[in-house]
């Protein structure tokens, strides 16, 4: 199994929710400037959640689509959609174990 680097992952987050945003990647990230809008962390990971949902979403109707046999269903974009949906899903489940060991080191850190 492959590892996945978890900061590739946090900045396709952040792609994905300037997106959805409307907004230039580069907007979401700390700047000194009082300009830049306060992008709070749970905003971004429910865009994150979203954005997962939506992929495996996808993945589900093309393959449903491809298996009744519709004419415009197509085994390479189906397998597709399904690994794009695969990959942000394991994207997602690092980005949760790095935020549980995070939040386990500082639990256990003495007072």
């Amino acid at each position: 199994m492959s590892q996945i680097d978890v900061s590739s992952v946090l900045s396709q987050m952040r792609a994905l929710s300037a997106q959805a945003s409307g907004t230039s990647p580069t907007a979401l990230l700390p700047s000194s400037s009082s300009a830049a809008p306060s992008v709070d962390f749970s905003t971004l990971f429910k865009q994150s959640l979203g954005a997962v949902a939506s992929q495996q979403n996808e993945a589900q109707t093309q393959a449903d689509a491809f298996e009744r046999g519709d004419p415009g269903a197509d085994i390479v974009k189906t397998s597709i959609a399904g690994q794009k949906a695969d990959l942000a899903f394991r994207g997602l489940v690092e980005v949760r174990n790095k935020l549980t060991d995070a939040y386990t080191t500082i639990m256990n850190m003495p007072v």
